[in-house]
């Protein structure tokens, strides 16, 4: 099935209980964080992490850009995440950098 191009992306990043911090992508942020906060469809990495809270989310566009946005929020060091999550500038930085890069 084609995925249609209006669809926009985001990419978000939860806290768990323990500190942790989880990072993923969706088109619905907010039904994305109730799935992984009570259901079987939440990622594994968050079963009995809980509870979750929502740090940052920010719309990105496509799923592709999505993804490799997640992959480089993933590979940054805790404390640059933090960072991320004190100043969203940061991220705004993050997403124009892989955009000067296609």
């Amino acid at each position: 099935m084609a995925e249609s191009s209006a669809v926009c992306w985001s990419v978000y990043l939860l806290r768990c209980a323990d500190g942790s911090l989880y990072t993923g992508i969706a088109t619905d942020v907010q039904r994305r964080f109730a799935e992984h906060d009570s259901s079987e469809r939440g990622a594994k990495y968050l079963r009995g992490r809980g509870p979750l809270r929502l740090e940052l989310a920010c719309e990105v566009g496509d799923r592709s850009l999505a993804s490799r946005v997640e992959h480089r929020i993933k590979r940054l060091s805790r404390n640059r995440k933090e960072a991320l999550i004190d100043k969203p500038r940061e991220l705004k930085k993050l997403l124009a950098d892989l955009l000067g890069r296609q």
